[in-house]
């Protein structure tokens, strides 16, 4: 005989998960949604400018277009700190993009596009080094040692930033409505989901095996303020998840079902339709 699934509510499962989420003495911090992808794509934008101007004053300034002599310091220094201060500015914005991303994600319906999309930060990443390091080299009247510093420390710069800017864990608009459709509020098994601060994947039971060795995990609960009207999923989601443990989703595959959202969308429809037609009955 097949074993019966059941759907427990988020809020039969919250009065029974304050056990679980204490368990070992870890760390457990409420999540809180990213924001607005507004703004972070503003600011990724902005900083990106920055970065630009940064690259122009360091080729200026190994051209000798640029008199830092003022300093009196090495010619060095002002180029290795504008190449620096290029390097913040690469990275912070790239990671800015990356969380407006995951808070409002592209479609993937166009492969091209999407990759694009996804990885401005590389590209503006290369575009803020690249141009430097071939001008650089085809300086003919730079000093030799200050050529060779300058294009060491900008391709060092650019694999720095190339590897921070990279979009490891893509999500997609696609991505997002299936989670979101599977793992609903009232269908999590604990009420909640977990996830650490720099993983891929989200957690639908706290005492999974790959939270033991995380010191501090990221907990989103259905209904909760925190969540500023946003499901648990759709927090995980914007704060770097792209998609659920393997290890949990064949669990609650196992007691829930991955169509238990439907199922629970189902049940309530027929609920609703039974209770209108008792009404309708009754006048």
């Amino acid at each position: 005989m097949a074993e019966k699934k059941t759907t427990v509510s988020a809020s039969e499962s919250t009065r029974k998960k304050k056990a679980v989420t204490t368990e070992g003495g870890k760390n457990t911090v409420t999540a809180k949604p990213k924001g607005n992808a507004t703004g972070r794509r503003i600011g990724a934008v902005i900083l990106w400018v920055f970065a630009f101007v940064f690259e122009i004053l360091a080729i200026l300034a190994v051209a000798q277009k640029i008199d830092f002599s003022f300093l009196q310091m090495n010619p060095l220094v002002p180029i290795i700190i504008l190449l620096v201060l290029d390097l913040i500015c690469c990275i912070i914005g790239s990671m800015l993009w990356k969380q407006a991303n995951h808070i409002d994600p592209a479609s993937e319906k166009n492969k091209t596009l999407f990759w694009i999309w996804n990885n401005m930060g590389l590209i503006v990443t290369a575009a803020a080094f690249i141009p430097f390091i071939i001008l650089t080299l085809l300086n003919k009247n730079a000093d030799k040692n200050t050529k060779t510093v300058a294009t060491i420390a900008a391709i060092v710069a650019l694999l720095i930033g190339g590897a921070c800017a990279y979009e490891w864990n893509p999500l997609s608009a696609e991505q997002k409505a299936e989670q979101e459709g599977i793992f609903a509020d009232k269908v999590l098994p604990e009420g909640s989901v977990y996830f650490t601060e720099y993983g891929s994947k989200y957690h639908l039971y706290r005492n999974c095996s790959h939270l033991n060795n995380s010191e501090k995990v990221y907990e989103a609960i259905a209904g909760s303020e925190s969540n500023e009207g946003k499901s648990c999923v759709d927090v995980a989601l914007e704060n770097g998840c792209n998609d659920v443990c393997k290890t949990c989703k064949k669990k609650f595959e196992e007691e829930v079902g991955l169509d238990a959202a439907e199922k629970l969308k189902a049940e309530e429809e027929a609920k609703k339709k039974a209770e209108e037609e008792a009404a309708q009955a009754a006048e």
